[in-house]
C-alpha cells in the first residue's frame, strides 16, 4: 500500500528585517491595474491570414536580411501583382489560348 505524503511548510526564519532602501510595494505605489491583451485592432487596412508554403532557400534569404521579413515578402509580391503576371508565364499562355 502506498503511503500518503504530505507537504511540509517551509521553515520560517526570524532573520527577516525590513530594508529601508527597498520597502514593500503598496497599491498606491503601483497604481491602477492595466490589462493589455494582444495588439488590439489594426489601424491600417486589415490583412488576410493565410498559409503559404515557400522554399527553404527563399525563407532563408528574406530572414537573413533581419526583422520584418514577412513585410519584405509582401512588398515583393505586391510589386509582381502591380506588374501583372509576366508575359512569359506558362499559365498566362494557357489561359490566353
Amino acid at each position: 500500500m502506498k503511503r500518503a505524503t504530505t507537504l511540509k511548510l517551509p521553515k520560517t526564519t526570524s532573520n527577516k528585517r525590513a530594508d529601508p532602501d527597498n520597502p514593500p510595494w503598496s497599491e498606491e505605489m503601483l497604481g491602477a491595474p492595466v490589462l493589455r491583451r494582444g495588439r488590439g485592432p489594426q489601424k491600417s487596412p486589415t490583412k488576410v491570414l493565410t498559409t503559404v508554403r515557400l522554399d527553404a532557400d527563399v525563407m532563408a534569404f528574406f530572414k537573413s536580411q533581419g526583422r520584418g521579413y514577412q513585410t519584405r515578402i509582401n512588398e515583393e509580391l505586391r510589386k509582381i501583382a502591380a506588374k501583372g503576371l509576366t508575359a512569359g508565364s506558362k499559365r498566362t499562355q494557357k489561359r490566353a489560348a
